[in-house]
Order: structure tokens, then C-alpha cells, then sequence
């Protein structure tokens, strides 16, 4: 399902920070959110690879599980998957449509002259809603966006993790780390555990006042958890025991560092009585895969978001790591908060030339509007939208990489027939 009425409704109020209608609703629904055990995932990069790997764990393990994430790619209904599966058309409309008339009915018995909620407010309530409907044992949830304010940050979780801190969405979480780290610790909570990524020293000194103040003492991906590069992949060593040697589905040196909060994660759950085996971690680590991240959709084409500095920085290392095979070409779009040159810097030695596109997505740049932007030692070509675009980039390079943003890399796998 691309969108539906109510989505596209709701899309129009924008983003709004804050738990109170959120909680109330959920109330009022009688608290689905707390209808199971909950993994709850912020980080500035890599919470989707996480939470997608955790998850395929927890299903070879024997548990259901109903995981939500952000944004999607083609389909709303990939942000709430039962057991890795998104939910089908049909039983997302019937949700939707159920949760809309139970949000206008509380509503106006609240008194209320509009009924509330933001598109991600409600697309949050949907998936409690959904999952505990299903009886699921776990829920896996990502945070949408920082995480103090975060309408997800209603649950009472068993695990809790922070993948990474960089700088990204400034206007709303700050314009360092320190203040990026606060509102992503704000997911922390008593009694549940702490597993922390690698991070920036600042970064690190307010998690850990944050655990401090909720009594929990945090599992930091290179001191409680430890990486290992061994033959046959990687070993991941927690006190709770070790995984691997295994190699992620997915590429890149980023994602060996996902896996240590994966590994962290499920060992502080089994710790609190979750059953999960070493085994079925490492399942989850090499079969877990996330659309759109080092992607190939095509034998002459790549794709990764790489929407902001660190995602960027994660793409050349996989880039480097690649081996470059004729004329390679960078396919990019981003959206107009974004700044072109601090996405597309540290790739341009990885590319011979820039081609830029746009998507449908009502807030990405034109090409042109790009090309005024940037500013990079090397060719750089308007392209037009990327239907347009991409037959004519697949002609011009040997291999071709998408990147800026996963809308366009969303479009550009169904343009390819991905998935």
C-alpha cells in the first residue's frame, strides 16, 4: 500500500515532539503498547539494520514478533512487519480504517474540536495496536526520531540501545552531540537494559549520566561487548557468552558494529529470561537484511540512503571496499534540509561523476536546485527525475550508485523491480 486516505490526511500536520496525545490515545485503547516485551532502539544511524536483525533472531528462536521501523521505502506497510513479514494491504487498510473511527469516537467523547495525532503518532499506535491484536511475545520498536519526545517512547521496555550519535535533524534534537545523546538517552528506563555503540566521547559521558540516574549500568559496544575479526567472519564476545564466527548479511564495517548492540541486545534479554541462543543470534546477524542499505539491486547498480554525514561516511567505507570495475557513477537526490556537499564529500573518491536526480517525494530538491548547492571537484551533471535518469545512468556508467535518500532509493527499486 503506497498510502492511504487517513495517512495522507494526517501528513499535512507535520512533525510534532511529544508523548501526551500518544498516551492518551493508547489509554484510552487500553494500553496495547504494553501488551508484550519490548526491545526499543535510537541511534542516529544503523536502528533499522538492528532492529531487523534482532528481530530474525527472536523468530529463529520460536518467538512471534511485531517489529516497527521508519521510514519506509515503497510501502507503508513495511514499517509493521509480524515475524519479519509486512502486514498485507488488506489487513493494513482494516487497521487503519478501525483505528481511525476509534481515534474520531474518543475524540468527541474527549470534546475535542478536531480529532489529534501527527502521521507517525498514529502509524505508532497502529503497530501497538496491531501487534498485540496478534499476540505478539515481543515487540521490536525503533524510534522515529531522537527519543526523549519520541511518540514511542510510551513503552516500558525489557532492552533498550542507542546504535550511534551524529549530527542529524539539528533543528529539532540540537546542534551537538551532547544535546543529540540527551534526547536519544531519554529512552532509558528503569529496570531495563542498556546496550550503547560506539559513540564520541562527549556523547558517551551523558548517556552514561542518563543510565546513572535510571540505575542501569550500560553494555558499550568495545568494553562489555567485543569484536573479534577472525577466518570465517567475526566473533562478537559479551559476558553473557559469544556469537560467531558469522558474517553479516549485510556490508560494511558499520554493520559489525550494529551486530555488537544485536549481540548486546538479545544477551541482556536472555540475562532477563528471554530464550534466545547463540545460534539464533547468529542467524539473525547473517540473514538479517535491510532494503536500501548497501543494496545491490542490480548487477550495475548499488544503493544506500546515506542520508546524513555518518550514513554518507559508512557508504564510502563499503565503496572502498568494492571493487571499482569500469566508469563508476554517484545517482543522488536529497531532500531540501540537506546539505549535498557534506553527503556527497565523502564519496566523491570513490566516483568518477555526480549525475543529480529527484524523486516524487514532495520534499526533495530538483536537480537544478541541487546543482546550485554544490560545490565538488569533480563532473557533475543535472539529470532530471529519476525516471528519466536512471536508463540513461545505467548507459553512461559500469556501475552506478544511489544515494542522498531512501525515498530515492525506494524509487529507484521499484523502478528495477526490487522486491
Amino acid at each position: 500500500m503506497r498510502t492511504h486516505p487517513v495517512l495522507s490526511q494526517l501528513a499535512g500536520r507535520g512533525i510534532r515532539l511529544g508523548l501526551e496525545d500518544t498516551e492518551a490515545f493508547l489509554l484510552h485503547l487500553g494500553s496495547p503498547h504494553l501488551a508484550a516485551k519490548v526491545v526499543h532502539v535510537a541511534g542516529t544511524n544503523g536502528k533499522g539494520s538492528t532492529c531487523t536483525c534482532v528481530t530474525r533472531a527472536l523468530v529463529a528462536a520460536g518467538h512471534k514478533v511485531g517489529t516497527f521501523t521508519s521510514p519506509h521505502l515503497e510501502h507503508v506497510n513495511e514499517r509493521l512487519r509480524i515475524d519479519g513479514e509486512p502486514i498485507s494491504d488488506a489487513d493494513l487498510d482494516a487497521a487503519i480504517t478501525a483505528l481511525d473511527a476509534e481515534r474520531r469516537a474518543w475524540a468527541t467523547a474527549q470534546g475535542m474540536e478536531e480529532p489529534p495525532l501527527t502521521y507517525f503518532e498514529f502509524v505508532t499506535v497502529l503497530a501497538f495496536q496491531v501487534f498485540a491484536q496478534q499476540q505478539v511475545d515481543v515487540m521490536v520498536i525503533e524510534v522515529g526520531l531522537g527519543g526523549r519526545l519520541d511518540s514511542t517512547n510510551v513503552v516500558q521496555p525489557l532492552a533498550t540501545a542507542i546504535t550511534s550519535i551524529g549530527l542529524d535533524h539539528v533543528d529539532k534534537l540540537g546542534d551537538n552531540l551532547r544535546d543529540i545523546a540527551f534526547e536519544k538517552a531519554g529512552i532509558f528506563k528503569p529496570g531495563a537494559s542498556i546496550t550503547v555503540g560506539p559513540v564520541d566521547p562527549d556523547a558517551a559521558a551523558v548517556i552514561g549520566r542518563r543510565a546513572d540516574e535510571v540505575g542501569v549500568a550500560p553494555w558499550w559496544v568495545g568494553s562489555q561487548v567485543q569484536i573479534e575479526a577472525v577466518e570465517g567472519g567475526y566473533i562478537w564476545r559479551s559476558p553473557e557468552g559469544s556469537v560467531g564466527p558469522v558474517r553479516p548479511a549485510m556490508a560494511g564495517r558499520h554493520q559489525v558494529e550494529n551486530m555488537a548492540v544485536v549481540v548486546g541486545i538479545l544477551h541482556q534479554c536472555r540475562r532477563a529470561g528471554l530464550s534466545v541462543s547463540d545460534e539464533d543470534i547468529a542467524e539473525g546477524i547473517s540473514k538479517g537484511v535491510l532494503a536500501g542499505r548497501a543494496e545491490r539491486l542490480a548487477d550495475d547498480v548499488w544503493a544506500d540512503g546515506a542520508h546524513n554525514d555518518a550514513g554518507a561516511r559508512a557508504l564510502a567505507g563499503v565503496l572502498a571496499d568494492l571493487p571499482r570495475e569500469g566508469h563508476r557513477i554517484l545517482l543522488f537526490g536529497a531532500g531540501g534540509d540537506r546539505d549535498p556537499n557534506v553527503l556527497m564529500g565523502p564519496l566523491v573518491e570513490h566516483v568518477d561523476e555526480v549525475w543529480l536526480t529527484r524523486c516524487a517525494h514532495p520534499h526533495a530538491l530538483s536537480p537544478e536546485e541541487l546543482a546550485e548547492r554544490v560545490d565538488l571537484p569533480l563532473p557533475v551533471q543535472v539529470a532530471g527525475d529519476v525516471e528519466e535518469a536512471l536508463p540513461r545512468v545505467r548507459q553512461a556508467a559500469d556501475q552506478v550508485i544511489v544515494a542522498g535518500s531512501l525515498y530515492l532509493v525506494g524509487a529507484v527499486r521499484e523502478l528495477l523491480g526490487v522486491g
